[in-house]
């Protein structure tokens, strides 16, 4: 017996590698993020008493949605094998629409609908250019970073919008801070839109195709798929996920911003690459992006409650994204191992 593996005859009386506990846990994309997620929370419920109380663990759900809901957005891209590098800044533009339309004293519903139906437009711009006119998601991605994020500073002399007194803001106040009995209504929201996701990876043809298209894009047009069109309606879920998180991003902050927290982006890639989908597309899921977004909410609330300077957040988040997408390697290099040992 060996550190990697054990050997066992199979009923023909050949001996395969069985994988070590350790292998199966790197080869679980989902494993590796739950355990680390478990024993963060176990240290910082003997470390920080207030960890484990109820509103704490609820400020956490609550400060963690704007990243919850462009994660899951991010995540269908990701599979797809793409990136959207533009979600931070398509979040920032719809804010400023979002909140205008408010100070303006829009119905809330009107308002609502305009800031999500601008991201989604705004993702149909990346989706036109990368699926149409077949330029590198990465070089229309990064362009769209920096055009989205002037066109939230141009629309309003780059000042923000307080929309605290609009009257169109208590349902959303409402909305992201109430709460249920004792359970936040935004809570409530991101369980639906998780298993609203989930279902359409798991149970559609389009999700089927995300798949499809990330493992092997060439082999999935021969066998039918239409490529362009699902990459276009990629890009566009992933604006309306900048959309809808533009939303909750006002109700919690009270007002639209046109500066783009510098974080956002990379967390939010974080958290889906710590939750197991594939950096190179193919695989993954957003049950996982919800452990991956859990995961870092935590080490940042545990940071907070620790004293820790918030300046040490980017480099934490960056620090565990590169693990993150070091560690599918590992699980990508012991998968096709295993394959070539015919176990």
């Amino acid at each position: 017996m060996t550190a990697q593996s054990i050997a066992k005859a199979d009923g023909h009386g050949r001996y395969t590698a069985t994988p070590s506990l350790v292998s199966r846990i790197l080869q679980n994309r989902y494993t590796g993020a739950l355990v680390s997620l478990l024993l963060v929370a176990a240290f910082l419920a003997v470390t920080q008493p207030v960890f484990l109380t109820w509103p704490n663990l609820m400020n956490i759900v609550k400060s963690n949605s704007v990243v919850f809901i462009l994660a899951l957005g991010a995540t269908y891209v990701v599979i797809a094998g793409g990136i959207d590098l533009s979600v931070a800044s398509a979040t920032a533009a719809s804010a400023m629409i979002f909140g205008l339309l408010l100070a303006a004293g829009l119905a809330t519903p009107v308002a609502v609908a305009a800031a999500i139906l601008f991201g989604a437009f705004l993702g149909a711009i990346n989706g036109t250019l990368i699926s149409y006119f077949k330029i590198s998601f990465f070089v229309v991605t990064l362009g769209a970073l920096s055009m989205f994020q002037s066109f939230a500073l141009i629309i309003n002399d780059g000042v923000s919008v307080s929309v605290f007194s609009a009257p169109g803001f208590a349902p959303i106040n409402a909305f992201v801070n109430g709460n249920i009995g004792a359970v936040p209504m935004i809570l409530t929201f991101d369980v639906a839109l998780l298993l609203i996701a989930g279902g359409v990876l798991r149970y559609t043809t389009f999700g089927r195709s995300l798949y499809a298209i990330g493992a092997n894009m060439e082999a999935a047009r021969l066998n039918g798929i239409d490529v362009k069109r699902v990459m276009f309606f990629v890009f566009v879920i992933a604006g309306l996920a900048a959309g809808l998180g533009s939303v909750v991003q006002v109700g919690r902050l009270t007002s639209a911003s046109a500066e783009i927290d510098p974080t956002l982006l990379m967390t939010v890639l974080a958290a889906v690459l710590i939750g197991g989908t594939a950096f190179t597309g193919g695989e993954g899921g957003v049950f996982g992006t919800m452990i991956g977004v859990l995961f870092l909410g935590v080490i940042q609330n545990g940071l907070t409650l620790s004293g820790v300077s918030s300046f040490w957040q980017g480099m934490v988040s960056g620090g565990i994204l590169i693990f993150a997408v070091w560690l599918g390697g590992m699980r990508q290099l012991l998968r096709r191992k295993r394959q070539s040992t015919g176990s």
